[in-house]
Formats: structure tokens, C-alpha cells, sequence
């Protein structure tokens, strides 16, 4: 049993921080609230999201998993205007997700679990370096590397206590230096990997221009990138594998 009440801006901004890396994922229906875990077909960029009970208007469940298409799922959500609120409820003999939204009703037809790429294990991993930074510094940052390269370098400058973003092309480059007085926080450590752009430009869409975003960083080492949405009431974690450079 699943049934919930929930506004489309946060049931949308949920949605967007998984499909930026997967078309289709498993959702676990807990009694604290919604939980997807997903990796993209290249094992390359990772995502984990939680959007708790509160975040919803109503919610009902005695636990359990489907699996569903997310850009069918999107478009229904799409269709509701911000502030509208979206109903949903999994009709256990059809095995479909009833989708209400003031007025318009549909179905989605949901997809066996069990034929879903199976759900990642989250590595251990102690990263020295800490930054806290917001949204629109990774969003000029991500631009600013755009402009030049396919891939972009994040580091930590302990002597300088700086935060980094290096992306060299073959011609041109960009180089964003921000210092802890520019940061919201920042706890220094041997740090500096090289990422590949299109990953990063994807996670950025799903991140608030205002939102705070914790990244964890170490040398040659995958980034994990933490933020908030839905009012804090959801957090998502993306885990992004480094490009190794070669001597």
C-alpha cells in the first residue's frame, strides 16, 4: 500500500536529482519517507536521495519497492503548475501508480524491480577536504568550464586556504579561486581530482542557485557533492568517479 499527497515543486525537484543520471530506477517506500539510490550505465556518476516524510502534504506506505520510468513519471508531474499538489497512489491488482492532479487523472504503468539495475553500495570513503559553497558558485564554475574543456579540476590550496576549479582546453583555459571568506565554510586537506564535465553540468541542473552544497574532495579521488532540497525536509548525494591522469 502507497499513497501520498505531495506538491509537484518538490515531488519534481525529487525527480530531476535522479534523472540527470538514470531513465528508470527503483523508488523505496519507507515508513520515513521516499529513498532511490541509483548509478548510470557507465559507473560513473552516482546518486542518493531521500525525501522524507515531511516533505509531503500526506503519506502512507507499508513499505516496499517499485520500479519506474522517470521521464513517463516527469511528464505527469510536468503537468501540474508550481504550488498545485500531486496524488499519488499504487494500485496494488494493476500494479500501476495512479497519478491525480486537480482534475487531470492518469496511470503509469510501473516496471518490475527485479529488472532495474540493482542499487549501488555507498564506498567508505575519508576525503580530507571539505568545502561549503553555494549553488551559483558551482553553477559559475561548471559554465566558466564549459567554455573551454570537456572536464574540469577541483582542488584545495591549504597554504593559499582556497577552494579551486581548473578546466584547461586546447587553447584556452579558466581558473575560479575562492578563498574562506568567499566559502560558507571550508576544512583544508591534500585535495585536487579531474572530473569530466558532462557529469558535473548534468548534477548542476538539479541544484538551487541559493542552495548550500558540501563537497567532499581528495586526491584522485571521487567528489561527493551534498545538498538539500524540498525545504530541507530532502537530501540528495551525488558521488562522481575521478578521470585518472596519466604521467
Amino acid at each position: 500500500m502507497f499513497q501520498a499527497i505531495v506538491s509537484a515543486d518538490t515531488l519534481g525537484a525529487a525527480l530531476d536529482s535522479v534523472s540527470v543520471l538514470v531513465d528508470e530506477c527503483k523508488i523505496n517506500l519507507t515508513e520515513e519517507g521516499l529513498a532511490i539510490r541509483a548509478v548510470d550505465p557507465a559507473n560513473v556518476g552516482m546518486v542518493d536521495l531521500h525525501l522524507g516524510v515531511d516533505a509531503f502534504e500526506s503519506y502512507e506506505t507499508d513499505d516496499g519497492q517499485i520500479g519506474v520510468n522517470l521521464s513517463r513519471l516527469e511528464e505527469f508531474v510536468g503537468m501540474a503548475t508550481s504550488g498545485q499538489l500531486v496524488r499519488l497512489e499504487l494500485d496494488e491488482e494493476t500494479r500501476k501508480l495512479r497519478i491525480q492532479i486537480e482534475g487531470l487523472e492518469g496511470t503509469l504503468a510501473l516496471i518490475d524491480p527485479e529488472s532495474i539495475r540493482k542499487e549501488p553500495e555507498i564506498p567508505e570513503l575519508e576525503l580530507p577536504a571539505t568545502i561549503v559553497v553555494e549553488g551559483t558558485d558551482i553553477d559559475r564554475a561548471v559554465k566558466a568550464a564549459d567554455m573551454v574543456s570537456d572536464h574540469i579540476a577541483l582542488g584545495v590550496d591549504p597554504d593559499a586556504e582556497s577552494f579551486y576549479v581548473e578546466a584547461e582546453g586546447d587553447t584556452d583555459d579558466v581558473h575560479l579561486t575562492l578563498d574562506r571568506e568567499e566559502l560558507i565554510d571550508l576544512v583544508e586537506g591534500d585535495a585536487r581530482s579531474l572530473f569530466s564535465l558532462d557529469y558535473l553540468k548534468d548534477m548542476n541542473k538539479a541544484i538551487n542557485k541559493d542552495a548550500e552544497v558540501k563537497l567532499e574532495l581528495g586526491q584522485e579521488f571521487p567528489v561527493k557533492l551534498h545538498f538539500d532540497i524540498a525545504e530541507a525536509q530532502g537530501q540528495v548525494t551525488y558521488m562522481l568517479a575521478p578521470r585518472i591522469q596519466s604521467d
